[in-house]
């Protein structure tokens, strides 16, 4: 049988931190904030978290999900945020998307010039577009997104919300709150949906 040893510092640290009562968010906090810096259009309040996104770390560090009331009590004020197009129009100009679709500018460090339109940065994620031969797969493939799902009122309607705040339908969800954070513009989300619908759309290309 092998002794184990364990020595007096040890025993001596760890009963220090128990008897501390050390606060390990605030410590976690305090490192980040000074490890980062404002740089362009990243700035140190992206550490900031809101009530959703509070929840949803400590769900991850304590690996249990999140609590059914709470859920629904997270995803109902995510959904109240959603603004649908004021115009009543959904769809915009899909020849336009592709580029939004491929850009991730606006989300990084990178200084971008004035009037530079932030990027959806949608390819890190998802496959969209058959031709597309380099793509994530963290999200699903919206490869023949409409073609397969039909462009009825229902779909159009939720798939906007999607895009604008995917949070209110999984709070936990890896998907930015394109809108809600205004990372990109309403005409860029009505090109996106034109893009995800359009038959004329290479997205609904075979």
């Amino acid at each position: 049988m092998k002794k184990v040893f364990i020595t007096t510092a040890t025993l001596v640290f760890l009963a220090g931190c128990a008897a501390t009562g050390t606060d390990y968010n605030k410590m976690t906090q305090d490192v980040l904030k000074s490890s980062f810096e404002s740089r362009h259009i990243a700035t140190v309040d992206r550490l900031n978290q809101d009530a959703l996104q509070a929840a949803c770390s400590e769900a991850e560090m304590t690996g249990k999900d999140l609590d059914p009331a709470l859920r629904k009590k997270l995803e109902a004020a995510e959904m109240a945020s959603i603004k649908y197009p004021a115009d009543g129009k959904f769809f915009g100009d899909w020849t336009k998307a592709e580029k939004t679709a491929q850009s991730g500018d606006g989300h990084t460090w990178k200084k971008l010039k004035d009037g530079t339109p932030n990027g959806g940065n949608c390819y890190n994620c998802h496959q969209i577009t058959k031709k597309e031969l380099s793509y994530g797969n963290i999200g699903p493939s919206l490869y023949q997104y409409g073609k397969l799902r039909g462009s009825g009122d229902d779909v159009v309607k939720y798939t906007w919300g999607k895009l604008y705040n995917a949070k209110a339908y999984n709070a936990c969800s890896n998907m930015p709150r394109m809108g809600h954070k205004n990372l990109l513009t309403e005409q860029q989300l009505k090109d996106i949906m034109a893009y995800l619908f359009d038959p004329n759309s290479p997205v609904n290309k075979d």
